[in-house]
């Protein structure tokens, strides 16, 4: 689950509705070749349904033991662990989510905790691109840098982030809603964003059981906003940093 801050409530937005928004992103994507790509079904694919094991634990809910609300990023490890691998019947578009749970993952190849993930994980793509057929160990890590933009634009927007951020090949922003991304990839269009999410109060909870009734009885709203192309002029003048999702 994604929870956005804002104020006294808290704005959950489903995985699974945060990579729809990432396959949007990408549809009317102009940079590197997307249009023409000759994989662009399997990308645009893996984009959609790369958070598909997420489904379930968003729906359980997770609270820590102060009952404070856990997304996505604070979620124990084991729930980290079991949302990996889930089937595709495509291989390739499966290999490219096994390549992005490595991606995002990355920093704990170290951990002893880690190892089972990582020797499962390593041997699942593997067998993926062999099924995939010839040329797919050459393609799977150009192909998932589109999917791995995707995603980082997407959690950008969903969870509101305003520090600016370096991409693949540029850097981007978040401002009034505005998703501004260097280099334009978007051929001078303006993408609308539009995510469901739900607010609840920003509080405590009980329990798991008490935070899924509170989010069943919330109304839906909508997130919205736009992503849009621009040149570096607006990013050269900022005094933060640009910092990397992962």
């Amino acid at each position: 689950m994604i929870i956005r801050a804002a104020g006294d409530s808290l704005f959950f937005v489903t995985q699974a509705d945060h990579a729809r928004l990432a396959a949007e992103l990408m549809h009317p994507w102009s940079e590197g070749g997307l249009p023409e790509h000759p994989r662009r079904a399997a990308i645009l694919a893996a984009a959609r349904d790369h958070d598909t094991g997420w489904i379930e634990e968003d729906d359980e809910m997770h609270v820590d033991a102060s009952g404070e609300p856990l997304d996505f990023i604070a979620v124990p490890v084991p729930v980290k662990h079991r949302i990996w691998p889930r089937a595709d019947t495509d291989p390739y578009v499966a290999a490219l989510v096994v390549q992005h749970a490595l991606t995002i993952h990355g920093q704990q190849r170290g951990d002893a905790a880690w190892q089972r993930f990582f020797a499962t994980m390593d041997a699942l793509r593997a067998e993926l691109v062999a099924a995939s057929g010839p040329g797919a160990g050459r393609t799977l890590e150009p192909d998932y840098a589109f999917l791995q933009t995707a995603d980082q634009l997407s959690l950008i927007f969903c969870n509101g982030w305003r520090t600016p951020f370096a991409r693949l090949g540029g850097r981007t922003i978040l401002r009034d809603g505005r998703l501004e991304i260097s280099p334009d990839p978007f051929a001078g269009c303006r993408v609308p964003l539009r995510v469901p999410a739900r607010r609840l109060p920003a509080r405590t909870y009980a329990s798991a059981q008490e935070l899924r009734a509170t989010y069943a009885a919330a109304p839906v709203t909508t997130l919205e906003g736009e992503a849009v192309g621009c040149d570096l002029e607006p990013f050269l003048n900022l005094s933060e940093p640009f910092l990397n999702l992962f």
